[in-house]
C-alpha cells in the first residue's frame, strides 16, 4: 500500500497507541517484581532516593534506579526534580503498597505475566485446537489470579454481593452449609468463613496446589474445624443439602458448565441458592470493546478457552460469554429463578434457585 493512501493523523495516533501498550506489556514485569522485592512497600513509608531505597530493601541500588526511572515514567511513582527523590502518593500507595486495598494492582500483573508463558503453546492450539488444562500454568497463573480477584471479593462479597441475595445473608447468619466449587487458594471461602462463624464451609477444586495452599491457610486463620477443602472436579463434588453454593469466576472455565449446573442442583437444599459469579460482560459483542472487555477476552484467549477446551464437552463459554449465556446454562438444568442480583465494572452475580 502506498503511503500517500494513510491518513498520517490516524497511522500517527495508531502508533502512539502501540508505544503505550509496549509501555504497558514490559511495565507488567516492573510490578511484579516491585511487589517481589518489597519496593513499593518501602517506597511507601517516605520519599527516598534510589541508594536510600536499594539499602532500606537490600537490593542492588543501580536496578533500582533503572526501575524507580521507569515507574516515574509510567506515572507508578512520584519524583521531585529537587531532592531527586522518589515516594508514592496515597493513591498509588494504595494499590500498590496496600495488600489488603480493595484495589491492589499487582496480582493482576503477575497474572498476566504466567499466562504469557502460554503464548507458544497457545499458539499452536490455535492451529490443532487442543486445550491447556488450568494446572499446566505456569506458578504465576494460580498466585496472581488468587491476588487478581481477591481485593474485589474483600470490597464486596459479604458488603453487597451476598446480601444482594434472596435471605441467604439471615441463612448464614444462622448457621448454613456452604459450597465453594472452583475454590482455588480459597480465598473467597476464607472471607465467607471469617464473616459467618455459625457457618460451614467447603471448598472444591482440581486443583491439587491450590487445595495445598487453601487447607494452609485455613489453618493459619484457625478456621479448619469448620473450613475444609477438598481435590474433586466440578461434576463430583460431594455433599448434600447446601443451604449455598457458590462458583466465582470459574463457570465459564468448566468444560461441561451445564452438567456442572445439574449437580450443582442436585447439591442444594430445597430452599437452596446457587450464586454465579461472573466477569462483566454485555450480551452483544461489540458491547464489550472497552478496556475491561479487553483485558477479559485476551485472559480468555489464553486461560480460560483452553481450559474448557481441554475438559470433557469443551463448551468454551469464554470470559465474557454474558447474561444469556449464563442464563441458557443455568435454566438448562431445571432451574426455574434466574436473576443479575448485583454487579461491579469487573464482576456481575447471578442467583439461580431450583
Amino acid at each position: 500500500m502506498s503511503t500517500t493512501a494513510l491518513d498520517m493523523d490516524k497511522l500517527n495516533s495508531f502508533v502512539g497507541r502501540f508505544v503505550n501498550d509496549l509501555g504497558a506489556a514490559v511495565h507488567a514485569g516492573m510490578v511484579v517484581i516491585g511487589e517481589k522485592t518489597g519496593l513499593y512497600k518501602a517506597l511507601a513509608n517516605r520519599p527516598m532516593t534510589s541508594a536510600e531505597l536499594a539499602k532500606q530493601t537490600a537490593t542492588d541500588e543501580r536496578y533500582v534506579s533503572e526501575w524507580l526511572a521507569s515507574q516515574a515514567a509510567g506515572g507508578y511513582v512520584d519524583y521531585d526534580r529537587t531532592t531527586e527523590k522518589y515516594t508514592l502518593n496515597p493513591e498509588q500507595a494504595f494499590t500498590l503498597a496496600n495488600e489488603q486495598s480493595p484495589a491492589y494492582l499487582p496480582g493482576a500483573f503477575e497474572l498476566a505475566l504466567g499466562s504469557l508463558a502460554a503464548v507458544p503453546r497457545i499458539a499452536e492450539s490455535f492451529k490443532t485446537g487442543a486445550g491447556m488444562g488450568w494446572h499446566e500454568h505456569a506458578d504465576g497463573v494460580y498466585h496472581g489470579c488468587e491476588k487478581f480477584f481477591r481485593p474485589g471479593y474483600a470490597a464486596n462479597l459479604v458488603s453487597s454481593w451476598i446480601p444482594a441475595l434472596d435471605g441467604v445473608k439471615e441463612k448464614l447468619e444462622r448457621g448454613a452449609r456452604i459450597a465453594d466449587i472452583g475454590c482455588g487458594k480459597g480465598a473467597s471461602t476464607i472471607l465467607m468463613a471469617k464473616s459467618f462463624p455459625k457457618s460451614r464451609f467447603f471448598g472444591f477444586d482440581y486443583h491439587d496446589k491450590s487445595i495445598e495452599a487453601a487447607r494452609a491457610v485455613a489453618h493459619r486463620e484457625g478456621l479448619a474445624d469448620r473450613v475444609t477443602f477438598e481435590i474433586a472436579t466440578a461434576k463430583a463434588v460431594s455433599g448434600k443439602d447446601y443451604d449455598l453454593v457458590a462458583v466465582f469466576d470459574c463457570l465459564h472455565d468448566m468444560g461441561d458448565p451445564a452438567g456442572v449446573a445439574s449437580h450443582v442442583k442436585q447439591m442444594l437444599a430445597k430452599d437452596g441458592t446457587w450464586m454465579i459469579v461472573e466477569p462483566f460482560a454485555n450480551d452483544q459483542l461489540a458491547d464489550n470493546f472497552n478496556p475491561v472487555g479487553r483485558v477479559y477476552y485476551s485472559f480468555s484467549t489464553l486461560l480460560c478457552t483452553p481450559c474448557s477446551r481441554s475438559q470433557e464437552v469443551g463448551l468454551c463459554l469464554g470470559a465474557q460469554a454474558g447474561e444469556k449465556k449464563i442464563r441458557q446454562v443455568v435454566e438448562s438444568a431445571g432451574f426455574s429463578r434466574f436473576r443479575r442480583a448485583a454487579e461491579t465494572p469487573f464482576n456481575i452475580v447471578y442467583e439461580a434457585r431450583p
